[in-house]
């Protein structure tokens, strides 16, 4: 079964009496374990294409399959356990809360779904940060670290509660290229050893560089769906 099924999707912003489509139509399948971008220029769908997969938003039109599950005949409640559950996100801009610890703000996320004792929770939020390359900065609030550390406490945050999707937009924004590399790098290795589904919204080449799978968007409709069996740079 596929992860994501997309029939038919329409997005319709009403600004005044204005309607103002952002997506006319999408029809995408996406397979569990695929590291997928998402690119196109600034206003094609990109980010409301994610908010509606991550169930931060919901169509105008058309039919989203989460799991087998149609989103659009969940409740609030039940999208928010949706996205607590099995979505992880990663923000250009981090999101981290700032007087937390980067162990803090990784235990934070895995404390939401409540499934685990506190053994487990120190375990598994210590084995994500050392696999993220944070041994040692565990107590550092996010003033104390880089760009990069920064992307990476967030990437250990999506990834802690071991989800079925991870949705990263503009991850390597707010990086310069080596830091990107080593950011993209984490998590083409986490894509491969833990087969998360990811997908990516970005302009950057060196994201479209790692996937497997590109998918361009513009105004509202993909233009391209291209497959690769492996990624053009060499991880």
């Amino acid at each position: 079964m596929a992860l994501l099924e997309l029939k038919g999707v329409t997005k319709v912003y009403q600004q005044g009496k204005i309607e103002v489509p952002a997506l006319r139509g999408i029809d995408l399948t996406v397979e569990a374990g695929e590291f997928t971008t998402l690119f196109g220029p600034s206003g094609s769908g990109k980010t409301t294409l994610l908010n509606l997969v991550g169930c931060l938003d919901k169509p105008t039109g058309g039919t989203i399959l989460f799991d087998g599950q149609d989103l659009a005949a969940l409740s609030k409640k039940e999208l928010a356990m949706i996205r607590r559950e099995h979505i992880g996100f990663i923000f250009q801009s981090y999101n981290l809360i700032p007087v937390l610890t980067a162990y803090e703000n990784v235990e934070f996320a895995i404390r939401l779904v409540n499934k685990h004792s506190d053994r487990e929770i120190k375990d598994k939020v210590m084995g994500i940060l050392a696999a993220v390359g944070l041994e040692g900065l565990e107590n550092r609030r996010p003033n104390e670290l880089s760009g990069g550390q920064k992307q990476r406490v967030a990437i250990a945050r999506a990834l802690v509660k071991e989800p079925k999707l991870v949705l990263a937009d503009e991850p390597s924004a707010n990086l310069d290229s080596k830091t990107s590399e080593e950011v993209l790098a984490v998590m083409a290795k986490m894509n491969r050893e833990l087969g998360t589904t990811f997908i990516f919204s970005t302009h950057d080449p060196l994201v479209m560089d790692y996937a497997r799978r590109l998918l361009e968007i513009r105004d509202g409709v993909i233009t391209l769906d291209r497959r690769r069996d492996e990624a053009i740079v060499s991880h």
